[in-house]
């Protein structure tokens, strides 16, 4: 696993060189921060009309109820949580279980995007679900929750909680308990950067709310992967590393705290601002593994959440990986989106082994 140091420890050192990545990804990165760029208003607001058209168009791909080329096991279908607000999910799961197989842990994830963009549908967040499911060893639930700025906090929060009521009460449609046996006693929820922001809410709120009287489903643990936190403060690494590190800006993540909270607030606003006055965490409040990126504008706040959880007395552990930018781990390409799946393997399995055995 990636070095666990203490908190902020790298912050006030000179930022590093951009470390070193193929010419492919590179241009990648930069198509991607030119299509985030054209949809994003400078009022807070999303051009849907050419959204439609850069991502939705270009980006998606459906999903595939044939195990796919790739690794050969995973296949893919959509199911509806609430068509009235267009809530709906998309599993991943093997092509089938060896007979008699130990029923399989479920991840829910929640996909990044400032709050604001992209959906399960899009072809990184559907390729890293993919290699979730196979080389995690986990059932996977990527759920579609409502973008902002037409649904403001806590639209998202609130669909990422129903999705789990849904599916503690429901199980997974669409697949065969027969076929592909699950575990929803052994959940775990995972998102990158917004979706890490996601994640830590929505088990707040199961934890303290939903968790006493839920039928089937229990939570083991959450994986944030450089999760969305923030303030009216510019810490040393956001300021070092603007305009120098790949996807994350100053600018854009004003934009997506702009068009996420609410009308009026500012960054230290509880969602974004995750201090000792603002983490109220629920005692059953689960393990938690967080991923770090040292080449990240965001580390300083991921660094300062996992101190709020260790003073608060969470389990908490970190995988940080120096030379990561942030989203690195969409990219499977770099070798250090293939360490961190192994790092969530062996959370998985410990924390799963952990609740079964309590």
């Amino acid at each position: 696993m990636g070095k666990d140091v203490a908190a902020g420890g790298e912050s006030n050192r000179r930022p590093p060189p951009p470390p070193p990545m193929p010419l492919g990804l590179r241009l990648q990165l930069i198509g991607l921060s030119a299509a985030i760029d054209a949809v994003e208003r400078r009022d807070g607001t999303v051009n849907r009309a050419l959204y439609s058209v850069l991502v939705e168009h270009l980006m998606s791909v459906r999903a595939d109820p044939s195990p796919d080329a790739a690794t050969g096991a995973v296949r893919s279908f959509d199911f509806t949580i609430d068509a009235a607000r267009g809530l709906w999910a998309r599993v991943f799961a093997p092509a089938a279980a060896a007979p008699a197989a130990t029923p399989m842990p479920v991840m829910v994830y929640y996909h990044g995007g400032g709050f604001a963009l992209f959906s399960p549908a899009v072809a990184p967040f559907d390729g890293v679900c993919r290699r979730l499911c196979g080389d995690v060893g986990v059932v996977v639930v990527s759920v579609n929750y409502r973008l902002a700025p037409e649904h403001r906090y806590p639209a998202a929060y609130d669909d990422g909680v129903d999705a789990l009521r849904f599916l503690d009460g429901n199980g997974i449609p669409g697949l065969d308990g027969d076929d592909v046996p699950v575990d929803l006693a052994s959940c775990f929820l995972a998102g990158e950067s917004a979706g890490g922001n996601i994640v830590h809410h929505v088990a707040n709120r199961w934890a303290a709310t939903w968790q006493p009287t839920a039928k089937n489903l229990r939570l083991a643990g959450i994986i944030p992967v450089q999760p969305y936190f923030g303030g009216k403060e510019r810490t040393p690494s956001e300021l070092a590393l603007d305009g120098v590190a790949p996807v994350v800006n100053l600018r854009r993540s004003d934009f997506s705290w702009k068009a996420f909270l609410p009308v009026g607030a500012d960054r230290d606003h509880p969602a974004a601002h995750v201090t000792d006055e603002n983490a109220e965490l629920a005692e059953a409040f689960p393990p938690a593994m967080v991923v770090i990126g040292g080449f990240d504008p965001l580390k300083d706040w991921q660094w300062r959440y996992v101190d709020v959880l260790r003073r608060k007395g969470k389990a908490v552990e970190v995988a940080e990986f120096p030379d990561a930018f942030h989203g690195f781990y969409g990219f499977p390409e770099l070798a250090d989106a293939g360490k961190v799946l192994q790092d969530m393997k062996v959370f998985v399995q410990s924390n799963r082994a952990a609740r079964a055995t309590a």
